[in-house]
């Protein structure tokens, strides 16, 4: 696991040796271990390293070929990598590291883009060709690795995280506001254009091509879903052995330890049930009702497995926000963030590397809002126009048990289902934004496109389908990435892993969803490793009491310190948040959710453009 950074321009080998040394220096907690560069007249790579496979010298990047004509740096593990290594020395291709790094190198020579697909692991990389000067990069399927790059003319930057492109003496720094109003609504960036204008994410499963200033970009991999009928016991049967195949691979794969993280949920429960490392981390809140590390304690006695804990306090939660919204590079507002960075710092006393329960969700229907009751079903064969006629008519009632689901279910499945985690509407958004960022653009017009992919298909794996897209990789795998990396260790999630997609694709929804209950066939399977008060414990994710805190005098007073900082009217109608936070301080409406995103967008302004 490493970090990545590079650059195209006119300047002299010289001059550009300094200043990719200073890019590569800025995200140096991705890899303290080692560094490495390369420059000539046109190009310059630099990689930080943090050494899993082969630990020695010979490790280090840029790796190059046989006759220097190809340079890599990657960031990532290849889980099949000693396979590929096989067949390409069968084909004549000779080796001078262990590493995977240089069998993605040589795998492109033999295999071109073919290779990407065939890769098993999370990656971003970029090939350079020294005699076309050509650049090809690739992101894994899913999107578990980042990859961000700049382009402006004749100019290219690219790498794992944006803050690097601030050492470059030409990247003009500037706020990309067109990005706010979705971010108030999904409480991450959903733009291909990040917070940083004409800074761009390059999406999971593509890969691009860049010669003579310009840039091509494809796409290698598809979410796709083709569901086979079989009996369940054999999904169950065979699921469990892919299963337990993706845990193997991402365990053993390592010169170092491997340890895990331990929640309350059955993800990371079966993970460690299966891997059984020596090791496993949990933290929660001291304050009731926000605290599940007396699950992962319990599991851990079961299993004979030692378990590591911390308990976060309100003032290192606070404390800690200014360098979280640094290490996110983007404002993110997923409340489950800052516990995941303590969980980081805490495993990085003992391990480098720690296996998650990241993907499963998606993976398998795992979230709450993939069931629906047997009423609701009944209630969306009505016509739509008919559904939207009672929205209509019932809006302006006062509240009823009902009312919610019936304006809910008002709207077309494109907008009434956008995610696994929304927090505003378009209506709000508009109107906490200054009066110059309010705009018309809406939902669907983000959503839609890929819903219409997946049209024919039932309503949960349409469900899945959009987070596979927008929840998964730009809010839970970004934050995983950026936190534990911010510690300087490596998390691997072998519960979202591109062979076990291709066998999960293929199960049918009704062993997904069944007798009320998410992600069933997962569970019953789990059940097998460990009790059912694990197995079928209901999602919770990641309780956060920022609602609670910020009704206390010293956390509101600070909140609204931030509310009426002068630029703030930049961004947000200052009359109307301070509203929306006096509201909810004296009780009369939680409104903690869109205060957190505010929130944190401005704490993530103050790091990057105040305090510079």
């Amino acid at each position: 696991m490493c970090g990545i950074v590079g650059f195209i321009d006119n300047k002299k080998s010289k001059e550009k040796k300094e200043i990719i040394k200073k890019m590569a220096d800025k995200i140096k907690h991705r890899g303290p271990d080692d560094e490495g560069y390369y420059t000539d007249e046109f190009i310059a790579l630099g990689h930080r390293r943090l050494s899993i496979i082969d630990l020695t010298k010979s490790g280090a990047q840029p790796i190059y070929n046989e006759d220097k004509s190809l340079f890599i740096i990657f960031n990532g593990e290849i889980y099949n990598y000693e396979t590929i290594k096989e067949e390409l020395i069968k084909k004549g291709h000779k080796f001078k590291t262990k590493t995977d790094t240089e069998v993605i190198l040589h795998g492109y020579e033999e295999y071109k883009e073919k290779l990407f697909s065939k890769l098993r692991g999370m990656f971003a990389f970029v090939i350079y060709d020294k005699n076309t000067h050509e650049l090809i990069g690739a992101r894994d399927h899913f999107g578990i690795k980042p990859f961000y790059y700049y382009k402006k003319d004749n100019k290219l930057l690219f790498g794992s995280e944006i803050k690097s492109f601030l050492e470059h003496p030409d990247f003009p720094k500037e706020v990309n506001t067109s990005a706010l109003k979705m971010y108030l609504i999904f409480q991450y960036s959903v733009h291909e254009e990040t917070f940083f204008k004409n800074v761009f994410k390059l999406k999971p499963g593509h890969f691009f091509k860049y010669k003579n200033g310009k840039m091509t970009i494809k796409e290698y991999f598809k979410v796709e879903y083709d569901k086979n009928d079989k009996p369940y016991d054999v999904y169950k049967k065979e699921l469990k052995a892919v299963l337990e195949d993706s845990i193997k691979y991402h365990q053993i794969t390592s010169d170092v330890e491997v340890g895990s993280y331990l929640s309350g949920g059955v993800d990371s429960s079966y993970v460690v049930s299966v891997a059984k490392p020596d090791k496993t981390f949990s933290v929660g809140f001291d304050m009731p009702g926000f605290d599940e590390t007396m699950y992962a304690r319990e599991l851990s006695e079961l299993l004979n497995i030692n378990n590591y804990q911390k308990k976060i306090t309100s003032e290192e939660f606070f404390d800690i926000l200014p360098t979280i919204m640094y290490h996110t590079d983007e404002p993110h507002a997923n409340l489950s963030t800052v516990p995941l960075y303590f969980l980081s710092e805490l495993a990085s006393k003992q391990v480098k590397v720690v296996l998650s329960g990241e993907g499963s969700d998606e993976m398998f229907a795992g979230y709450n809002e993939y069931y629906e009751s047997s009423l609701i079903r009944l209630y969306t064969k009505f016509p739509l126009k008919f559904r939207k006629m009672i929205a209509k008519m019932i809006s302006p009632l006062p509240h009823f048990p009902g009312q919610n689901t019936l304006k809910l279910y008002g709207r077309p499945f494109y907008e009434r289902y956008i995610g696994h985690g929304t927090f505003s509407s378009e209506e709000e958004a508009n109107r906490i934004l200054a009066p110059d960022l309010r705009n018309d653009e809406k939902i669907s017009d983000i959503i839609k496109p890929y819903y219409d992919k997946v049209a024919s298909l039932d309503d949960v794996t349409k469900k899945m389908y959009i987070d596979m897209h927008f929840w998964l990789p730009q809010d839970i795998l970004l934050k995983a990435d950026k936190m534990t990396m911010a510690n300087s260790i490596e998390l691997r999630v072998p519960l979202l892993d591109s062979v076990l997609f291709s066998y999960a694709k293929h199960i049918p929804t009704k062993y997904l969803v069944r007798d009320k209950q998410t992600k069933y066939l997962f569970r019953d399977i789990a059940h097998e490793s460990i009790p059912e008060e694990w197995s079928k414990r209901r999602k919770l994710g990641f309780p956060v009491p920022f609602s609670k805190w910020i009704k206390e005098e010293k956390y509101y007073k600070m909140i609204y310190g931030m509310f009426n900082t002068p630029y703030v009217s930049n961004f947000f109608d200052q009359e109307y948040i301070n509203n929306l936070l006096n509201e909810h301080y004296n009780n009369i409406k939680n409104n903690g959710r869109i205060i957190y995103n505010i929130y944190t967008f401005l704490v993530w302004y103050d790091i990057y453009f105040i305090k510079n």
